[in-house]
C-alpha cells in the first residue's frame, strides 16, 4: 500500500478515489538543500507534504538576524498558512535544510475540494488541528521552560537533532546563542 495514502488515512479516513484526486492537484518534487520554498513577502498558492528531508521556517529581521520558528520532519505538512488563508504575502521563509522529497499541493484547488466534499474538509480540519496542537506545545515550551529544558524537549522530539540540524539553527530555534547552546551541550555531556 502507498505510504502517503497510509499517512493520510492515519489522519482521517479517505478513499482511494479521494487520494487519486489529491495526487492530481499535487506535483512530486525533489528539492536540494538551501532552497527557499516560500520567500519572505511572497504571495504563495502552495502547501507541501514533506516525505523526506528537513525544512525550517524562519523570520528575518531588517538587520538580517534570523529566528527559526519551526523545523519540519517527514511526514508533515508545510506552508505559510496565514498567508494562504488571507491571500497575503508570507511573513516567513520556508527553506530546505537537507535535500527533500515533497508533494507540492495547490492550496486553492484543495480548498475547492473541501467545499465540494466533506471527506476533504475532514482531512483539512484534522491537519489544522494537528498544526494547532504543535504550535500550542511550542508556545508552552517557550513560556515555561528554560533553555536547557527547551533543548532537551527538542532532542526528545528529534533524537538525532545535533547531527541533522546545524548548531546555529538549533540555537535560534531555542532563542539562545550558539555559545549558550554549546555550554548546555557540554554540561549535559558531563552529567
Amino acid at each position: 500500500m502507498n505510504r502517503n495514502f497510509t499517512f493520510l488515512n492515519s489522519i482521517t479516513d479517505i478513499s482511494e478515489e479521494a487520494f487519486a484526486i489529491i495526487k492530481n492537484i499535487s506535483v512530486f518534487r525533489r528539492v536540494p538543500a538551501g532552497c527557499q520554498l516560500v520567500k519572505y513577502g511572497e504571495n504563495t498558492s502552495k502547501v507541501y507534504m514533506l516525505v523526506n528531508g528537513i525544512i525550517r521556517c524562519y523570520l528575518s529581521t531588517e538587520e538580517g538576524k534570523e529566528f527559526n520558528k519551526s523545523f519540519y520532519l517527514p511526514i508533515s505538512f508545510v506552508g505559510s498558512l496565514t498567508a494562504l488563508m488571507k491571500k497575503k504575502p508570507s511573513k516567513f521563509v520556508f527553506e530546505t535544510l537537507t535535500d527533500c522529497k515533497l508533494y507540492e499541493i495547490d492550496f486553492y484547488k484543495l480548498m475547492k475540494l473541501c467545499e465540494e466534499d466533506t471527506g476533504f474538509k475532514s482531512l483539512y480540519n484534522k491537519v489544522l488541528e494537528g498544526l494547532y496542537i504543535k504550535y500550542e506545545k511550542r508556545l508552552v515550551e517557550l513560556i515555561s521552560l528554560d533553555a536547557k529544558e527547551r533543548y532537551l524537549a527538542l532532542r526528545n522530539q528529534i533524537p538525532n537533532v545535533d547531527e541533522l540540524i546545524p548548531q546555529y539553527h538549533i540555537a535560534s530555534y531555542l532563542g539562545i546563542t550558539a555559545v549558550q547552546l554549546s555550554r548546555i551541550r557540554k554540561k549535559l555531556d558531563g552529567d
